[in-house]
């Protein structure tokens, strides 16, 4: 098969939402489909019934919420899948961020019940931001919810999006009996009471036909033929293009946790979705299509089988092939490296690739060589851009508990951090260690990695800190530069890639710093050449 072919045969895609909307559920449903998976495990009331594929982390199992993203791939149709699983809660947001630098498209899923809530809102802006193809699945229409023509103004108002149903439901809750395909005009029904079966899509290209009546009762048949008349009134005709360019939303409803509608939008999904993409680097638009292999580093995790203390770098192809036992150059350290078992996911299961294409996540065995962000190529000295270090908003010093441990836990640290799962800045003036996070939530993840992967133990203390804040390297011999570091040295500390950073009590500091020292630039965000004007 040629490069060309490889490439229009797959799909890399992630699934954003708030917490608790049925996302991983989605996620499961969609790899049984796939035949990836025999079972799917059921994430409910925050008790794992059983642990769901792809929340493969002890921490996450206990919570029942996904703290990292997981990659899933399995074949469907002759179309290779990429699934990025995401974390939905807020303190893992960074995550998600970084994870979407490294899809084609986005799934949005959104409750029937609650609606557009926070976390989707920011999740959205950022795919809008780097105009990502959307659509939006809303889900869990076998519980009581809202009304469909609701929610669509919803999402239109709330999230910005022009939307066009390319599904329909028929009642919802307790009166829910099904779903009108409108993208290849089937009906799907609830084949028992208990509604676990689903009948096969029915052909139904005429709602006037009388047998609808037969199919759902006549009082049902009546308002689907009012609501689809009036979802053609208002709604624009579907238009590939327009999606691909994420200027136009698909909204499909369904039922994850009973299979229903997934299989309807994983149709259209692999018919209508992109395939993998261009990406710009720091000196040129690099094209999928291209010969030569790039590819960039966008999520690392260690530890994945704690058994085997094994560290692994999440890396995305961006063009050409990637094959096993190839020298690459590691852009950023300037040498070359191969890898003798680079890992294709399937589930939570692990295999070894001998090649990998374009839109492809392939698992580089990592002895600490990587950083989020770095890219490898074949020769070519460039690097994708847009992989950023937010500020953090909760701060910590952080203490070792047992002094016998110092290396496990400096071990720990380093390559907890190298995975981004927080900040470490080092105090120029004492050396003291201050963690930075999104969310207070990862504060407990990080205790609980160090004790259970590297047998460490920490403990925290409060530090008064309100923003980290990048300070743009300038004329070491400028007096102001000098002044600014003789004047803040206490606040004055280096992140882990040896950045100066000035960590500000309060937004009052950040404002009189740069008042009284205009020509030290801060920012917010580390790779601020790139994403950010400063603060």
């Amino acid at each position: 098969m040629s490069l060309t072919q490889e490439i229009n045969r797959r799909r890399t895609f992630g699934i954003i939402s708030h917490p608790d909307a049925g996302k991983t559920t989605l996620t499961e449903k969609l790899l049984l489909f796939g035949g990836a998976i025999q079972e799917a495990g059921a994430v409910k009331s925050n008790k794992i019934k059983k642990g769901a594929t792809s929340d493969f982390m002890e921490i996450e199992r206990q919570r029942g919420i996904s703290v990292a993203t997981s990659v899933l791939a399995f074949l469907y149709k002759d179309k290779k899948i990429n699934i990025l699983d995401t974390p939905g809660h807020k303190d893992f947001a960074e995550d998600t961020f970084r994870t979407l630098t490294a899809v084609d498209s986005v799934i949005v899923v959104i409750d029937v019940a609650k609606g557009v809530e926070e976390q989707t809102e920011k999740l959205v802006e950022v795919c809008r931001m780097r105009n990502i193809p959307m659509i939006v699945f809303i889900n869990k229409l076998d519980r009581e919810g809202k009304d469909a023509f609701d929610l669509l103004d919803e999402v239109e108002q709330k999230l910005g999006l022009k939307v066009v149903p390319l599904s329909f439901p028929i009642g919802m809750g307790y009166d829910f009996k099904g779903i009108y395909n409108i993208w290849e005009r089937k009906l799907n029904l609830f084949s028992d009471e208990s509604k676990q079966k689903v009948t096969k899509g029915i052909e139904f290209d005429d709602l006037n036909d009388p047998e609808l009546n037969e199919y759902i009762g006549e009082d049902a048949a009546d308002t689907l033929r009012e609501e689809l008349e009036l979802v053609e009134e208002v709604y624009p005709s579907f238009d590939q293009e327009a999606y691909q360019a994420g200027n136009l939303q698909p909204v499909f409803f369904g039922s994850a946790l009973n299979n229903f509608g997934v299989k309807e939008l994983l149709d259209c999904f692999i018919e209508i979705a992109p395939a993998p993409q261009s990406k710009m680097s720091d000196v040129r638009l690099v094209d999928s299509k291209e010969d030569k292999f790039t590819g960039f580093v966008f999520k690392i995790h260690a530890n994945m089988d704690p058994k085997h203390r094994d560290r692994l770098a999440f890396v995305k192809v961006v063009s050409g092939v990637f094959r096993r036992n190839t020298n690459y150059l590691h852009v950023k350290l300037g040498k070359k490296m191969k890898f003798s078992s680079p890992n294709a996911f399937f589930a939570e299961k692990k295999q070894i690739v001998d090649e990998s294409f374009p839109g492809d996540i392939v698992g580089l065995h990592d002895t600490g060589n990587f950083k989020i962000g770095d890219t490898l190529t074949e020769g070519e000295i460039l690097e994708f851009k847009g992989i950023p270090s937010f500020s953090p908003e909760h701060f910590r010093y952080v203490n070792n508990a047992d002094p016998m441990k110092a290396k496990q836990l400096a071990k720990g640290l380093d390559q907890l951090m190298d995975e981004g799962v927080a900040q470490l800045f080092t105090l120029e003036l004492n050396g003291r260690k201050v963690i930075g996070t999104v969310g207070a939530l990862q504060f407990e993840v990080i205790q609980y990695r160090l004790e259970h992967e590297y047998g460490a133990s920490c403990n925290y203390e409060m530090v008064n800190v309100h923003k980290a804040c990048w300070v743009e390297p300038t004329d070491s011999n400028n007096d102001e530069f000098k002044e600014f570091k003789r004047v803040k040295q206490r606040f004055l500390a280096r992140d882990k890639r040896g950045q100066l950073v000035f960590l500000a009590d309060s937004a009052f500091t950040v404002q009189m710093t740069q008042q009284k020292y205009p020509s030290v630039k801060l920012h917010f965000v580390s790779e601020y050449e790139a994403t950010a004007s400063p603060v």
